[in-house]
């Protein structure tokens, strides 16, 4: 992080702390962050020269209103999810409907599985995403190995903006179960009772700008600061068995610019599973003065639900980091002073359970589809993904050190000097 970001960034937390002034926000100036060691691929407009992808693998595309292809190679021993997040520009004009649709085939143009569609529900731009399946079962349609394909159509409508939307795609592989292991139904209710959120005033911890640099949190309450059209991302490990409930509020503006004003959508809450298919989404009025959207109790997560024919059921089929998205609306700048964040509050809390995962025959957890022990330390630490990487890195360093003898305050000192590097880039975060 440059040192010109730094003094921003903390003039933006000192802004929403101590109710001192911020440097005004530019939504372009905090991009998107990509996965480490995405590739660059360019889809084709044909199955004939459509580029391949690889399980485990994140891509880079930018895709136009039309039709992108991709080729990709299946085993018949895992299920498989195709993954697209698109993301318009600043101010980019979009319209009710438009969005991006991702479908795997196989190579004789049979539709294996599409998701529900990613749309724009208000003529807000935000990072929308939608997945493809390929799911294990028995009887069910592209269960071989071999070629298949990845459509990824976007649609606009006429007085959209047809510019390229970046593009990020990403395709996770799910171990089958042991053999002889059959699934059972989809569950029809689950306890639903509105839930007791955590009432603290919250502790700080700054969002992430999409799913690659996510902030860890955990149960609890938790403050950031949003601008007018911006989009913070957040992470909870939710384990089999459990359920998960968050509720968003969004305090009384700094400054307004205007006697009265209204935001139909002015906050908006997004609930995505750990292959970021959408769950849940619920939106409220904002008018510079208070504002909450919540989300209600998820089913708790069982393998099972992937088979429900409700959608809220069908997104928690497994264990794993589970995505929020909080998003203020573009239209809120319109009656509110955008140097100043607005005080955001995240309410979680997870319940229930812990349940046995199922049988996999593989690691499930290393695919992405658990929670493990770094994980939920992760989480009270209130780590990105990279960053929980490079703690633990730095572990497994000292314990390299400290196994080769040399001494305790020369492991103590690299360790310390990792954690105050840690700790200047979980900072308050973009403001």
């Amino acid at each position: 992080m440059s040192r010109i970001r730094v003094v921003a960034v903390a003039g933006a937390a000192l802004g929403l702390l101590g109710g001192l002034p911020a440097p005004a926000f530019a939504a372009d100036a905090y991009p998107y962050v990509t996965a480490p060691g995405a590739r660059q691929v360019r889809g084709a407009d044909s199955t004939a020269t459509a580029p391949a992808l690889e399980t485990g693998g994140s891509y880079e595309d930018s895709v136009a209103p039309g039709e992108r292809f991709y080729r990709i190679s299946l085993d018949a021993r895992s299920s498989v999810y195709a993954a697209a997040v698109a993301r318009p520009g600043p101010g980019t004009a979009v319209a009710y409907g438009d969005g991006i649709d991702v479908v795997l085939m196989t190579a004789g143009g049979r539709e294996c599985g599409s998701g529900d569609r990613g749309i724009f529900a208000s003529e807000q731009p935000r990072p929308i995403t939608d997945v493809a399946v390929r799911r294990l079962r028995e009887d069910a349609d592209c269960q071989d190995a071999g070629l298949y394909y990845v459509k990824l159509v976007r649609t606009s409508g006429k007085d959209s903006d047809r510019e390229p939307w970046p593009v990020e795609l990403t395709v996770m592989r799910e171990p089958a179960l042991t053999t002889g292991t059959a699934p059972g139904p989809a569950p029809s209710g689950w306890p639903s009772a509105v839930p007791v959120l955590p009432p603290e005033a919250g502790t700080v911890r700054a969002g992430g700008t999409g799913f690659n640099d996510a902030r860890a949190l955990h149960t609890g309450a938790w403050r950031d600061g949003l601008h007018p059209g911006q989009t913070r991302f957040y992470r909870v490990p939710v384990e089999w068995g459990r359920q998960l409930s968050v509720s968003a509020e969004l305090a009384k503006a700094p400054r307004t610019t205007k006697e009265h004003g209204y935001a139909g959508s002015g906050l908006s809450v997004s609930l995505y599973n750990p292959a970021r298919a959408l769950v849940a989404s619920e939106s409220a009025p904002y008018d510079g003065k208070q504002a909450m959207a919540a989300l209600g109790r998820t089913a708790p997560v069982a393998y099972d639900n992937r088979f429900s024919t409700d959608g809220r059921v069908r997104g928690t089929g497994f264990a794993g980091w589970y995505y929020l998205a909080v998003t203020v609306g573009a239209k809120v700048g319109e009656f509110v002073a955008d140097a100043e964040a607005l005080p955001l509050t995240l309410r979680v809390r997870t319940e229930g359970g812990p349940a046995t995962a199922p049988p996999y025959a593989e690691d499930a957890v290393a695919a992405g589809f658990g929670v493990s022990g770094a994980d939920r330390a992760a989480a009270d630490e209130g780590l990105t993904a990279v960053e929980a990487r490079e703690s633990a890195d730095r572990r497994s360093v000292m314990r390299t050190v400290a196994a080769g003898g040399i001494g305790t305050g020369a492991a103590l000192l690299l360790g310390l000097g990792g954690w105050a590097l840690l700790a200047r880039r979980r900072g308050p975060g973009p403001g």
